[in-house]
């Protein structure tokens, strides 16, 4: 039964998140250093981005939290965010120049805690007083890079 589930899962695509596709294609076209720190198991994260494979090589790695032996603590610890940024070819040299990108009130008090600026696109069902982001956004297609010192779109 759990099989007939997953295959199931594994066969209809989970689309990305409004504005997602063009934010990081956007930034991987600049050479901004983009990269996945997830609280999802590996098999779950596997069959969420087996559909989108394009998409999720544009980012330099990804930190599944359950099964890395550098983390050993999720978030909202802010571990999985540290080891994350200093596995990029150039990490950075301060963590306040990290840009965070969420979706869970976990995720934006581990960027928080990280030191790092915390952009938060809220589940609609979440109130959006629950965790003092940098900025909250009601969608991705609403983030203005420049506004951060990136490339503008």
């Amino acid at each position: 039964m759990a099989e007939e589930c997953a295959r199931q899962f594994s066969q209809a695509p989970i689309p990305l998140m409004a504005g997602a596709d063009r934010l990081v294609r956007h930034l991987h076209r600049c050479r901004v250093p983009i990269a996945i720190a997830t609280s999802t198991k590996r098999v779950n994260f596997d069959l969420k981005t087996a559909h989108h494979a394009d998409f999720f090589n544009l980012f330099s790695h990804a930190v599944i939290t359950p099964e890395d032996e550098e983390v050993t603590r999720g978030k909202p610890d802010p571990q999985p965010f540290l080891v994350c940024a200093k596995r990029f070819k150039y990490p950075p040299a301060r963590a306040a120049s990290v840009l965070v990108f969420e979706d869970s009130v976990a995720g934006i008090k581990a960027a928080n805690a990280a030191g790092m600026r915390s952009i938060w696109v809220p589940d609609s069902r979440t109130p959006t007083d629950a965790v003092a982001a940098t900025l909250t956004l009601a969608s991705l297609e609403d983030f203005c890079p420049e506004e951060f010192g990136l490339p503008p779109y």
